[in-house]
């Protein structure tokens, strides 16, 4: 997800070294999903931990330039149209302090070479009494941009300029999880809508359980092989019991295809790959 940031925290933490070589790290980044914004690629593009052996985050800049990137946790809640809106001070529930408070992370700041991979150390530390559930953070990646470069420059009164430099981040889900938790899911709705982007495949996403789901959805059609239509990365958050999707169809070949009798399915994807979560049938007009 691509954010604007309008300023940058103060606080920047000394970088840990980490020995690797940047060939080993490179080659996990390509063996996994990742999820690049601007110059900036980042893998997995999701992280669960279980309270046991931490795991590790890959970026790597793949800019032509030196850049620098300071990491923070953030928390965001999903809606119900599936947007994941951040929380304000004020509304931190006492789950989401405990989440902030149990996930550990290094670096904190880092300043990546063009093509030099960098590895981010993640781990949890939850107390025994820790209700079972799941807990979930978001990674922020924010770019800190050269002083003294600014690409747009607008003038003012007096004589006078401003200079506006964009400031991008990328966030990612870090999700603890503990005890023996189970979800499940349903698909409803199902159906084309015209939206100012065009044609979309629209349904509802239930949930129910005590923790999220994740997959991918897949539309295949009766007797043809290939399926009609595969999107990754659908989730339905814990905070949520059901949310809508749309997922715009790009393609007009494959949209002229989206009619008549289809199967829609939910397939488990990262983790847990190819598991059935649910699926249903429909007619597309």
């Amino acid at each position: 997800m691509m954010i604007p940031l309008a300023a940058l925290a103060s606080g920047d933490q000394p970088m840990l070294s980490f020995q690797r070589s940047a060939t080993a790290l490179a080659l996990i980044i390509f063996a996994q999903p990742a999820l690049a914004v601007g110059d900036l690629l980042v893998a997995p593009t999701r992280v669960i931990l279980d309270g046991g052996r931490g795991t590790e985050l890959i970026l790597n800049n793949i800019g032509t330039e030196t850049a620098t990137y300071r990491i923070s946790l953030e928390l965001r809640r999903m809606t119900g149209n599936g947007q994941l809106d951040e929380v304000s001070p004020e509304a931190v529930t006492e789950k989401e302090k405990a989440t902030l408070a149990m996930i550990s992370y290094a670096p904190r700041r880092v300043v990546l070479p063009p093509n030099q991979p960098q590895a981010i150390r993640i781990g949890a530390r939850f107390a025994a009494d820790l209700p079972d559930g799941e807990y979930r953070a978001h990674m922020l990646f924010r770019a800190i941009p050269d002083a003294k470069a600014a690409t747009t420059t607008t003038q003012v009164k007096d004589g006078l300029s401003i200079s506006l430099t964009p400031i991008y981040g990328v966030t990612i889900p870090i999700i603890v999880r503990k005890g023996a938790l189970k979800a499940s899911a349903a698909i409803s709705d199902v159906h084309m809508e015209k939206t100012k982007e065009g044609p979309a495949l629209s349904f509802t996403l239930a949930r129910s359980g005590d923790r999220s789901t994740y997959g991918r959805i897949r539309v295949t059609k009766a007797g043809q092989a290939k399926p009609l239509y595969d999107a990754r990365g659908i989730a339905v958050y814990a905070e949520v019991s059901q949310r809508t999707v749309a997922l715009p169809i790009l393609d007009p070949a494959v949209a002229a295809q989206m009619t008549g009798p289809v199967k829609v399915e939910y397939l488990e994807d990262g983790e847990a790959a190819g598991g059935l979560i649910a699926e249903t049938s429909a007619v597309l007009r």
